[in-house]
């Protein structure tokens, strides 16, 4: 028969490793966790069979009365995504397309990359866009949709943090020309 004799040293040092072990499981269980990617909605469930159609409104506006009129005639309303300084520009579209019944939402002040900035600076984004929209249609959006679809957990935590969503497309049309 064989005796372990273990001191008060043997136990400190098994002790310790088993600590250690038990430390680096949570940390790595933690970091994992942490490290899981945010989504933004690109899609709803639904039972009914419906679309929704979203604009992204940055650049001109030679189109907008044309197109309220065709998602009009087809009782068809939309969201537009709209830039701060868009509105600066456009400010009678911005309230068509509101009077129209169409959702006018947040697509920043200025259109910039969203993941090179800081949290206060994507605060900033969405602060500006959402008081120039509100200003005009008397609504406060609750819908961001991040510019060039870039983001990450930093983007989607950061909208969140203040109230609203992340919203993406999930069919891109790059060129789309209205025709009625």
């Amino acid at each position: 028969m064989r005796f372990c004799i273990l001191t008060k040293k043997h136990l400190i040092m098994i002790g310790s490793f088993i600590l250690a072990v038990v430390i680096g499981t949570v940390l790595s269980v933690n970091a994992f966790a942490k490290s899981e990617r945010l989504l933004p909605i690109y899609c709803v469930e639904t039972g009914d069979k419906k679309i929704a159609l979203t604009f992204d409104a940055a650049w001109g506006a030679d189109d907008t009365d044309t197109l309220i009129s065709c998602l009009q005639k087809y009782n068809a309303p939309a969201t537009f995504f709209v830039v701060g300084d868009w509105v600066d520009k456009y400010p009678d579209e911005v309230k068509k397309l509101s009077d129209a019944g169409n959702d006018v939402m947040n697509h920043s002040a200025t259109h910039p990359y969203m993941t090179s900035l800081s949290e206060s600076g994507m605060k900033e984004q969405l602060k500006i866009c959402n008081d120039k929209i509100a200003a005009i249609t008397g609504k406060v959006p609750t819908l961001f949709r991040p510019p060039y679809g870039d983001y990450d957990n930093k983007v989607i935590s950061t909208v969140e943090s203040v109230g609203m969503k992340t919203i993406q497309w999930d069919v891109e049309t790059l060129a789309t020309k209205v025709i009625v």
